[in-house]
Order: C-alpha cells, then sequence, then structure tokens
C-alpha cells in the first residue's frame, strides 16, 4: 500500500514496516516526504523527541498571527504619557511580537490536551483571508484611533501636536522589529529542541525536553546580561565616567567657604564629579534672598564629597560630616541630608525652595555614589544607592545626635527618583523617618522602593493608590500637585510628604504590569490621565516602560518633572515662623522667573 496516498486499512504499524525498507516514494509532495523521513528517523531510535518541523523562514502561525493583531490594537491604546511616533513604533512592535508567541504557546497546549483538529487546505485558506481582511480593517482603524488617543493625552499633559504624516512610520518600524523578536523566539525554541535531542540520549524524553528549555533561557539570560546588557553598561559607563570630568556649563569653583571644593575646602574641586561640582556651586546666594525677602539672609551652606574624596562610601559620608563641621552647618536652622541620583546630581528645584524659605540659614548635605545615569546605574547595582543613602544619614545623624537637643537644627531629608530609592532605604518606615528626622520630602519615587511599597500597601482602606492615606494623614502625605499640600490641623509635626504625580512612569513602572491589574488602573483616574487608558496583559508594561523614555519631556507638573512643587512641599515640612501661603505663592512665581 503506498502510504503517500493514506489509503484505507493502512496501520502504523505497516507505514512504520515499509518506512524501514523503502525510501519515500518520488510522487510525494515536499511536505509529505519530510513528514516520512521524520517517521523514518524516529522508527531507528525511537527515544528521540520528534525533531522541530521545519517551516520556511517566511512561514507563520495562523493562531499567533491573530493574536499579534489583538495586541496591536491594544499597544495603540493611550498611557500615562503620549509617545513620539517612534517609541510608538517600538511598543507596538514589542506587544506584536509577544502577541505572536503568546498565540502559539496557546495554540501548542490546546493541542497538548488532546484538541488538535485536521483543517481541510479550504478551511485553512478561508481562515487566512479571514485573518488579512480583520488586519486590514484593525490596522488603519487603530492608527486613526491610536492618533487621536494620543492628541488627548497630549492635550491633558500640555505637549505639543505632533506631525500626522510621520505617525504612518511607525508600521514599518513595529513590523521589522516584530520579525526580529518573533526571528529571536524560534532560534531559542530551537536551541532548546536541540540540547534536548542531544541530552535524550542520556535521560527520559520528558527530563530532556525541561532540560532543553532550561538550558535554552540560561543560554539566553547569560548572553543578554553579559552581552548586550553589559556591553550597553562598558559602552554607557565609559561615556558617564568621560562626562563626569567635565564642568557643566557655567560652572566656576566656588569662592566662599561654605562651600566644598572652594579654597578653604579640603575636598578637592577636581573630586567632587560633575554634578557635585554644579551643585555646590550653585544656588542663590545671601543678597539674591535678601532682594527677595526683604530680610537679613546667610550664605546657604553646601557641603558634598564625590567618588574621588574617599575610597569606600562610609569614608566619602564621614568627609560629608568633617565638612559640615568645618562650615558650621550643624549651627544652622535646618540641615538637610540629600541622597542624590546616579550621576551624583541633586536637583536645584529641591535645594533653593528650602534656602530661600529659611533665608539662607540652611546646610544641604550630599555625596556621589555613581557617575551613571539612573538607569544604567540602577541596571547596574541596585544596592549602591540604598548603600549610599544610609550611610550618608547615618553619619550626619550619629554627629547630629551628639548636640545637646535646644542647640540642634532641623534634621530633614530628601531625594527625588533614585535619590528618593537611597535616601528612604535609610527608614523602615512613616514612624522611623518621624522618630529621627525633622521631616522629609520624596519625589518620583520608583515604584520598587522601599519603603513607599509597603507604606502605600498599607494604606487606610478607600484611600486611592496614587492618593494613600497613611494613619489619617497624621504625619505623611502624598500629592500630586501644591492643591494636595495644604495643611490642616489633622497633620502633625513632623510631616512627610511624597510628591508623584499621576502621569509619571517612574512611580508607576512595575513588572507586576505584565499579569496583574494594578489599583492605580482600577481606581477612577486622575484628570491628567487619560480615561480611554486602560490595563491589557503584557502590553501596559511595555507601554509604561516606553513612558519612561519621555517621562522629563514634558512640561512641569506632569510625568517626572517636578519643579515648582517643591516649594509647597518645603513650607509645608518646615514654614518658618509667621510664613503664609501667600509667601508660598510668591516664592514660587519667584522661583518660576529664575
Amino acid at each position: 500500500m503506498d502510504p503517500g496516498h493514506g489509503g484505507a486499512g493502512v496501520t502504523e504499524d505497516e507505514r512504520v514496516d515499509e518506512a524501514r525498507v523503502a525510501p519515500p516514494p518520488k510522487e510525494l509532495g515536499a511536505r509529505a516526504r519530510h513528514e516520512w523521513s521524520r517517521l523514518v528517523e524516529h522508527v531507528r531510535d525511537p527515544a528521540l523527541p520528534p525533531a522541530p518541523q521545519k517551516r520556511a523562514w517566511w512561514a507563520l502561525h495562523g493562531i499567533g498571527m491573530l493574536f499579534a493583531v489583538l495586541f496591536y490594537t491594544w499597544s495603540m491604546t493611550p498611557s500615562l504619557l503620549p509617545r513620539p511616533w517612534y517609541l510608538q513604533g517600538v511598543a507596538t512592535g514589542i506587544c506584536v511580537a509577544l502577541g505572536y508567541g503568546v498565540g502559539v504557546l496557546v495554540a501548542s497546549v490546546v493541542r497538548r490536551l488532546g484538541f488538535s483538529p485536521q483543517w481541510s487546505e479550504r478551511t485553512r485558506l478561508w481562515g487566512w483571508v479571514s485573518l488579512a481582511a480583520l488586519a486590514a480593517i484593525e490596522l488603519p482603524l487603530f492608527m486613526v484611533l491610536g492618533a487621536r488617543w494620543q492628541e488627548t493625552t497630549r492635550e491633558l499633559v500640555g505637549v505639543q501636536e505632533e506631525s500626522g504624516w510621520f505617525t504612518v512610520l511607525l508600521l514599518p518600524i513595529a513590523a521589522g522589529l516584530a520579525l526580529v523578536l518573533v526571528a529571536l523566539g524560534r532560534l531559542f525554541l530551537r536551541t532548546g529542541y536541540r540540547i534536548a535531542r542531544f541530552v535524550s540520549r542520556l535521560v527520559p524524553v520528558v527530563v530532556a525536553r525541561l532540560v532543553g528549555l532550561v538550558a535554552a533561557l540560561v543560554i539566553t539570560v547569560v548572553l543578554l546580561q553579559d552581552g548586550v546588557v553589559a556591553g550597553i553598561l562598558a559602552l554607557g559607563g565609559r561615556a558617564a565616567a568621560t562626562r563626569d570630568l567635565e564642568d557643566p556649563p557655567g560652572v566656576v569653583r566656588p569662592q566662599v567657604e561654605e562651600r566644598s571644593g572652594s579654597g578653604a575646602s579640603p575636598v578637592e574641586w577636581e573630586d567632587l564629579g560633575r554634578e557635585g561640582r554644579a551643585f555646590v556651586s550653585g544656588g542663590p546666594s545671601a543678597a539674591e534672598i535678601e532682594a527677595f525677602s526683604g530680610e537679613p539672609a546667610l550664605t546657604p551652606i553646601r557641603v558634598y564629597a564625590g567618588l574621588g574624596s574617599a575610597p569606600t562610601i562610609d569614608e566619602i559620608a564621614a568627609t560629608v560630616v568633617d565638612e559640615l563641621e568645618r562650615t558650621g552647618g550643624f549651627d544652622r536652622e535646618v540641615l538637610a541630608v540629600a541622597t542624590t541620583t546616579g550621576t551624583g546630581w541633586i536637583d536645584e528645584s529641591m535645594a533653593r525652595p528650602l534656602e530661600y524659605l529659611h533665608g539662607g540659614d540652611t546646610a544641604i548635605a550630599g555625596m556621589q555614589y555613581s557617575y551613571l545615569p539612573s538607569g544604567f546605574a540602577f541596571l547596574a547595582d541596585r544596592n549602591t544607592p540604598r548603600t549610599a543613602g544610609q550611610a550618608l544619614f547615618t553619619a550626619v545623624y550619629a554627629r547630629w545626635s551628639t548636640l545637646p537637643e535646644a542647640e540642634r537644627p532641623l534634621l530633614v531629608v530628601m531625594g527625588e527618583s533614585l535619590g528618593s530609592y537611597g535616601g528612604g532605604s535609610a527608614f523602615s518606615g512613616v514612624q522611623d523617618m518621624v522618630a529621627r528626622t525633622d521631616g522629609a520630602l520624596w519625589v518620583g519615587t520608583p515604584n520598587f522602593a522601599e519603603p513607599w511599597a509597603d507604606i502605600t500597601a498599607s494604606r487606610d482602606p478607600g484611600s486611592p493608590e496614587r492618593l494613600p492615606v497613611v494613619d489619617g494623614g497624621e504625619h505623611a502625605r502624598f500629592a500630586d500637585s501644591p492643591d494636595d499640600l495644604v495643611p490642616d490641623a489633622g497633620w502633625g509635626f513632623p510631616r512627610i510628604v511624597y510628591l508623584q504625580h499621576a502621569t509619571d512612569p517612574v512611580v508607576w513602572w512595575s513588572s507586576d504590569l505584565l499579569l496583574r491589574q494594578p489599583d492605580w488602573l482600577r481606581e477612577p483616574r486622575a484628570e491628567t490621565v487619560n480615561p480611554a487608558m486602560s490595563w491589557y496583559p503584557f502590553v501596559t508594561f511595555w507601554q509604561v516602560t516606553v513612558d519612561l523614555a519621555f517621562s522629563v519631556d514634558v512640561p512641569d507638573g506632569y510625568g517626572h518633572r517636578y519643579e515648582l512643587g517643591n516649594a509647597d512641599a518645603w513650607a509645608a515640612i518646615v514654614p518658618p515662623d509667621g510664613w503664609t501661603a501667600q509667601d508660598t505663592a510668591d516664592l514660587r512665581d519667584h522661583l518660576a522667573t529664575e
């Protein structure tokens, strides 16, 4: 009986016997000849798992393509910030590839469960025609809808409208990226299959398949970590190290003894790092503060130690304390411990309001623990920011605690972004901050930071995740805008403020977005968030990830831009005697014009 014709009554055993002794008939098509070869190989060694069926490089899986179209439509929906066309192309390409992979996985699981219908060629053809028709409708429809959603989001955050014709370019970007990612996925699977077939000679087939999958995963992770990520970090590290040696435009060595790096300071100017030099040379002078307040003012103290100032983190922190001693920082009215971002940056918009607020009778202490931008620093070493934040506060607090209680300055802590992550790690929670400080300002805190995550998770029932209420607002308050920072009788001292915009992807980005809808997307949206934003598995994670790249390219008050709100925060945390709401408004207006 000719197995190529699939005649009735031919058993599998007969096909196997014939396969043992006969080559594939010449009249068989290419697909049938391939199946014959696989059967022969299995007969020769039944222990081997079947080799993966080879497809033409352009062949695509129907169910995978159906899911890819679905994920495409989801990817065009709005997220926290407007996406430029090229970033939309990246987000869509990643989502389409993920959708294709999910579809193939679903089909594979269903087939493993025993549901494997044999579709006729005519049915397959109609399936592809229907899928093509669906794609022909969905692609242009969601291009138009996506453009409208992005326009709405731009209006909400005050971003200039994008030229419309550029949006058509996102499709080739998305298609090219998706094809590359699908090809890499197939390479991953084929690697696992090859390893499994080799190992199956030594262990049972089921174990071999598991070993193949794990081995392929390990190889992929090693290549990513030690190849791609390590290469990016190496290139970025070299560029950052070179940049750290340069002075920012307009920065000159300070001449006043109240600053580190001056002639009176033992800390060398060159050892401060780029951002450290910018910090100590900046800030308002006593004359500028007097011009604003109409009252006598002091020159604000700014002390800093860079990576070149000492060999270890603890020694750098000790150098900062020595600088506070030298400059008289422990004799000022307010002493602020600032944990920097990855590059060593301290935001002027956090430092200047505090200095104006207290007539320059302040001291701000910071230190550098890296020269990498925050994103690179986080990838390279997540522990160092925490170590630095803990070391600096511990060193300053130990010296501050030795002072007579009546002579101590108000001790406050502050940090933005990765600085909030590192600085906040010095405390176990709100009560610890209340016990050991006179106030705290944490700005744009990353979602993975502690104790922010625990404080948010333990918020009072009924309060939203984006603006949680903690212990009835007794000490800690969360704010999106200055309007959320109006002091009331129930807000006692010390006061802790977390500034976090509803549109800040740094605050809301989390790996949990892959498979779990967060509370902030279940709850009513803030007025600044597009009401059409919804959660979709896998897709929302990548949308918010792409938002990170655009998080500071928006006006103040949105995304990861926190500037004028810091004046209201400091006025609420450590207000001078007699300070009024009008004084805060005047300070905010003055800072906006500097």
